[in-house]
């Protein structure tokens, strides 16, 4: 039935899909040749190109040092001629042939120099233009210009520039006072006379010619340095007979991005105030997206257009090298390549326009006889498997499909009505006994019988019998089970063992212990066809037998054929699925529930004083459900559990404190006050002892100085007695019972100011982290006073981070966290109101159930136990929002819950075995839970059933010891709840 939410597709004959994909193949034959040809040939060039960009690389590569390495060369030389180390003009004015010389040879060379360490200077400058002459107001005639600058013994310097023609002979001179030049206050200089070798500056653009340059210069001797500016002019016009392409873009740049040379060198330099290199990326826009715009590999989009990129580093040119960058538009690379490709698309075009009436001939031909087929599909699409048989068709192929169809349909409807039947069973005998009717009415069998392997074994045991589709006892056959080790079983048995299925043929004679059933089927021969059921790691899990009639009809043998075998085999399959799924979600539940115990246990045994506590909380919770379920109380008329939601408040109630597990044991076993591993009341005794020593000494002392024997005797036990008094109040104070009165605080006060006489380092012998939180105090000289009864600074223990829960927490806990994680001071444990516990300590007695929500949340519990963590995390709420760890409220909390915090207060109550409280008989045990459910901590409802229904009494003689057990009043409880008129 089409989707009302779209419409129907349209659909075509299958001549027009198979002329459809006929010429669909052409047209994909020429896409792909085409496709390739042009992959090839993009390929090629684009390889071609690269190779190109290598040598354009190698190209400037050789041009730079063609350019660079002579002007070295010359400088190694000039810097060893003597009269480079003399100390005044004419004995310097001899460096004029030579650099004239150089400066005649090495074209791209602008001038020579040499500075010196006193501040001096000599320069020799090539005047080959009419404008560099007008710049420095040279004569007409003059070739070259000698710069000199020297140092008067005074501090004042002589500039002067001498010009000479093409013969070097001497034109004029003229003295320029105003230039205060200074060598040693230039980089070349400094840089070239701290190091042996040669130094070269990054290029820049010249002052005096406006030519893009850079200086190279070496020490000579100690105290001079020579040096030459080199024009770089030349190195656009090899990048321009490197253009690729009319639109190519290539640029020389330095490490700053300063563009050194392009092929239109007049872009270089940019004339402003004073004249300085163009920016690489302000001479193209190609160039500008290739230095901002982020690309990926080797091509860059700019303008709709698409560029190929190459680029590299060349270490000549300066000390941080040069940068090469080549820009060529695809399309103008590629164009060889598109014209290639539009050629392959036109014979493409030509050939399927050729081949398209063929196509639609050939597919008409083709499917004429498929129509026939396509009602008796439907009906099978339609699950109608009674539509009529399809005509004979001369095509050997429909013919065949006709009969496999035909065939199909048969099939499918029996497969459907078996597998819809084993799907809709969830228990596992009637699920046995189902897949045995199935199974012998596919097969059209008179009688079947199934083994299973029991347990994890190897014997095979029966567990059902079907004879003419009525039920069997099997004590009333005798049928034995067998073992698939052991070769004692009958022959067909002995052959499933190895084999998928057996189709065999007994008389009454070999029929062995299945004679039983060949008399109730009244036939003295049969055929047997056994099937092996087995997992998917091919285990054998169960045997499937049928039995048929052999009486010899050719309908019997036609129940042998392969085709049924097969079939009955995979029908086999899926009850030998659903029979495996079962018993893996039978055991899967056992070794669940097993787990669940097992952990409760573990809890329990972690503490001897709380050993049962995990395992009789879900019996009384159990108890409680029970009464609620079977109750008319319109309080409880809606809860009726399924099987789902008793299974979730049976895992629950086990788990429910298996957030303990975290809890250290001395916290959750602690008696005393001051107990945390030991008991430190041993260690305050020590005190009192060595407090009860020093008496006895200041006694010998002073009796031994001449003082009264009698007065000190008398002094001596009042001391003595006095300590005794006081530790015996410190002792009873440890113990934690009732209320401590305001009085015993402030007796502890006055005793804990009482002192004693340390000798010995206590940062000695303890862990690290104690020795950390002594630390945070200096340590005091030896021997020190301090206190009998002391709250110190290492007493308090941090808490870690980590441990801390946000306010907006998943959880929705809402937790009052203390300061510190341990506060371990005397005074302040001796102190505790009630009970033994510090505010710290509950805390962390109480984050038990912070950590059983966490830990049932992170648990991947199916769908039908997702309430399992809010059952087990609200056994410590009260009614009245003021519990924890959520502080919800009684609407907020399920049923199942408010039965948890009943069932944990009444086991808790009335334990035996708590070290720091006694147990509660009944009567005072549902005495102080009334109180609890008139304050609105306990739910009313629950308590009220609880008490009617005898809950507490069923409890109580399965679990509290006979002297626990006496007389409760119930109307007096009730009426204390708040639950009677």
């Amino acid at each position: 039935m089409p989707s009302p939410l779209r419409p129907e597709q349209r659909r075509l004959p299958l001549h027009v899909h198979i002329s459809v994909m006929f010429t669909f193949l052409l047209l994909l034959t020429g896409v792909v040749l085409g496709l390739f040809n042009y992959h090839q040939t993009t390929q090629i060039i684009l390889s071609s190109s690269e190779k190109l960009f290598d040598r354009i690389e190698q190209d400037v590569r050789l041009d730079l040092h063609a350019t660079y390495q002579p002007i070295r060369h010359l400088l190694s030389l000039l810097a060893d001629t003597p009269a480079a180390q003399s100390v005044d003009l004419e004995q310097r004015l001899p460096l004029l042939k030579p650099f004239s010389q150089a400066l005649t040879d090495n074209p791209a060379l602008a001038s020579l120099y040499l500075g010196y360490a006193n501040g001096d200077f000599f320069m020799v400058r090539a005047l080959r233009t009419t404008a560099l002459k007008a710049q420095i107001q040279a004569p007409e005639a003059a070739a070259y210009q000698v710069w000199s600058i020297e140092q008067g013994s005074q501090g004042d310097a002589r500039s002067q520039s001498l010009f000479f023609d093409q013969t070097l002979t001497p034109i004029s001179r003229r003295d320029h006072p105003e230039d205060l030049y200074d060598p040693r206050s230039r980089a070349w200089f400094n840089d070239a006379l701290q190091q042996t070798g040669q130094i070269t500056t990054e290029p820049y653009v010249f002052f005096s010619t406006h030519n893009v340059g850079t200086t190279l210069a070496r020490r000579s001797g100690e105290q001079a340095v020579i040096g030459a500016d080199l024009t770089l002019a030349a190195l656009s016009t090899t990048l321009t007979k490197h253009r690729v392409t009319p639109s190519t873009e290539i640029a020389l740049y330095d490490a700053d991005g300063n563009a050194v040379a392009y092929h239109d060198s007049h872009r270089l330099i940019v004339d402003d105030r004073t004249a300085r290199l163009a920016k690489a990326a302000d001479l193209s826009p190609e160039l500008n997206a290739l230095f901002t715009a982020e690309h990926a590999g080797k091509r860059l989009r700019v303008n709709d257009r698409q560029w190929i990129v190459a680029r590299t580093s060349i270490q000549e040119g300066g000390p941080k090298g040069l940068q090469l960058a080549l820009l060529v538009p695809e399309d103008e690379l590629l164009v060889d390549a598109f014209r290639m490709r539009w050629q392959g698309a036109l014979i493409t075009l030509a050939i399927l326009l050729l081949c398209l009436p063929l196509g639609w001939v050939i597919s008409r031909i083709l499917v004429k006889p498929l129509h026939a087929l396509v009602k008796e599909a439907d009906a099978i699409r339609s699950f109608d498997f009674n539509f009529p048989l399809t005509r004979r068709s001369p095509v050997l192929e429909v013919d065949q499909l006709s009969l496999s169809m035909a065939r199909m349909k048969e099939t499918l409807g029996s497969f459907f009505r078996i597998t819809d039947s084993l799907c809709a069973e969830t228990r596992f005998a009637p699920l046995l006994e189902r897949v045995l009717f199935e199974t012998v009415q596919i097969a059209q069998a008179q009688a079947g019988l199934i083994y299973l392997r029991e347990a994890d074994g190897a014997r095979m045991a029966p567990y059902g019998l079907v004879i003419d589709g009525m039920p069997q006892a099997l004590e009333a056959f005798d049928i034995q089970g067998h073992d698939l080790h052991r070769n004692t079983g009958p022959a067909w048995f002995e052959q499933l063992v190895s084999a998928n299925n057996v189709v065999s043929h007994l008389g009454f004679d070999q029929a062995a212990d299945l004679q039983g059933i060949l008399l109730a089927m009244q036939s003295p021969r049969i055929h047997l066809i056994g099937i092996r059921l087995h997992n998917q790691h091919d285990e054998t899990i169960g045997l499937l037998i049928l039995l048929v009639n052999d009486s010899g009809l050719p309908s019997d043998l036609e129940k042998l054929r392969p085709d049924r075998i097969a079939f009955l085999q995979a029908v086999s399959g899926a009850a030998a699925v659903s029979i495996e799924s079962q018993r893996l979600q039978a055991r899967q539940k056992q070794l669940l529930d097993a787990f669940i115990q097992l952990l409760a246990s573990a809890i329990d045994a972690k503490s001897p004083y709380t050993g049962g506590h995990c395992q009789r909380v879900p019996e009384l919770t159990l108890m409680l459900a029970q009464a609620a379920a079977a109750s008319h109380a319109p309080a409880f008329s809606a809860y009726q559990p399924n099987e789902d939601e008793w299974e979730a408040l049976h895992i629950a109630a086990w788990l429910h404190d298996c957030g303990k597990v975290t809890t250290p044991e001395y916290v959750v076993d602690k008696a005393t006050k001051l107990e945390t591993i030991n008991d430190r009341i041993h260690e305050i005794r020590t005190r009192f002892e060595v407090l009860k020593r020093d008496v006895w000494i200041r006694y010998w002392q002073t009796l031994a100085t001449g003082g009264d024997e009698a007065t000190l005797v008398r002094t001596r036990d009042d001391e003595l007695l006095a300590l005794d008094d006081d530790f015996a109040f410190v002792a009873r104070c440890n113990l934690g019972g009732e209320a401590m009165a305001d009085a015993d605080l402030q007796r502890l006060d006055r005793v804990a100011e009482r002192t004693w006489m340390r000798t010995l380092d206590d940062r000695l012998g303890v862990s690290w982290e104690e020795n950390r939180r002594q630390a945070k105090k200096p340590a005091p000289t030896l021997p020190t006073r301090e206190k009998l009864l002391a709250d110190k600074l290492e007493h308090l223990i941090e808490r870690d981070k980590n441990e801390l829960i946000p306010e907006d927490n998943p959880w929705g806990f809402k937790l009052d966290v203390p300061a510190y994680k341990y506060n371990r001071g005397e005074l302040y444990n001796l102190k505790i109101a009630r009970g033994t516990l510090t505010r710290e300590e509950r805390y962390i007695i109480n984050h038990h159930m912070v950590q059983t929500i966490m830990m049932l949340s992170h648990l991947p519990f199916p769908g039908h136990l997702d309430s399992i963590a809010e059952i087990a995390g609200g056994h410590h709420e009260k009614m009245d929002g003021t519990g924890y760890p959520k502080r919800l409220k009684r609407e907020e909390m399920s049923l199942p819950a408010r039965m948890m915090a009943i069932a944990d207060i009444f086991e808790a109550l009335t334990a035996a075995d708590r070290p720091y409280k006694k147990a509660k008989s009944l009567s005072e045990a549902l005495g102080i839970m009334a109180t609890m459910c008139r304050e609105a901590h306990i739910d009313a409802p629950l308590f009220g059933l609880f008490i009617s229904e005898g809950v507490y009494m069923q409890y109580a003689t399965r679990f509290l010891d006979p002297a626990q057990i006496d007389s409760v009043d119930t109307a007096s409880l009730l009426h204390k709840a708040g639950l009677s008129g």
